[in-house]
């Protein structure tokens, strides 16, 4: 376990890339749909509970919120996807919003994408690994909500998912994780400190 993580702060929410906080150092970003579980797996990674805002309602995430690790890293809480019951001008809005951070921020040097371990792979997630190929960022999949499903299922998802990546031509890699039974902290602080270290040359014209 990692205790940098533990001093995550809250930064500020963002609603266009103008309010962002300098575009310096490294970020790593958490997408998914609004209901797989990213504002929890983000408070349970860092061990606050009220980090990120949570809700039983899906599609709170409406901006771009940023969490400061230290002077040089930071998590951003990108809004959800696919579920939220709101209308359809603002979800155009917040997806609009999504796609000019993917695409100008350079700070962003990978991807946490957030998938219920029991819904994996939908369109939206597919849509967001094309783009991680398209832009050549590594990306690590939380499949979250494991505590749901018995071992064995969970783990068959987990090697499903695996095997069905296993040719997509990016950095990218799968884990089993619960917010509620705190499993799976250890291994996303690794994850998170290698893409943290990843060379960012190979991304310098996005």
């Amino acid at each position: 376990m990692n205790p940098v993580y533990h001093q995550a702060k809250f930064m500020n929410s963002s609603p266009s890339l103008k309010d962002t906080p300098a575009d310096m150092g490294k970020e790593v970003a958490f997408a998914g749909r609004s209901n797989a579980g990213k504002s929890s797996a983000i408070n349970t990674l860092t061990r606050q509970n009220s980090l990120a805002r949570t809700s039983k309602t899906p599609g709170r995430t409406q901006m771009l919120n940023f969490f400061e690790i230290n002077e040089h890293q930071r998590f951003v809480d990108l809004p959800g996807y696919g579920y939220a019951k709101v209308p359809a001008d603002v979800k155009n809005k917040w997806h609009q919003l999504m796609e000019i951070y993917l695409t100008q921020r350079k700070s962003l040097c990978a991807i946490i994408l957030v998938m219920d371990v029991r819904h994996p792979l939908t369109d939206f997630d597919w849509q967001m690994i094309e783009w991680c190929q398209h832009t050549g960022l590594p990306l690590h999949i939380l499949l979250t909500k494991a505590d749901k499903l018995t071992y064995g299922a969970a783990k068959n998802t987990l090697l499903q998912v695996q095997r069905t990546l296993k040719d997509v031509n990016i950095p990218i890699t799968a884990q089993l994780f619960s917010a509620l039974k705190k499993n799976g902290i250890d291994e996303v602080h690794q994850a998170l400190d290698e893409l943290f270290s990843v060379n960012k040359a190979a991304n310098s014209e996005v």
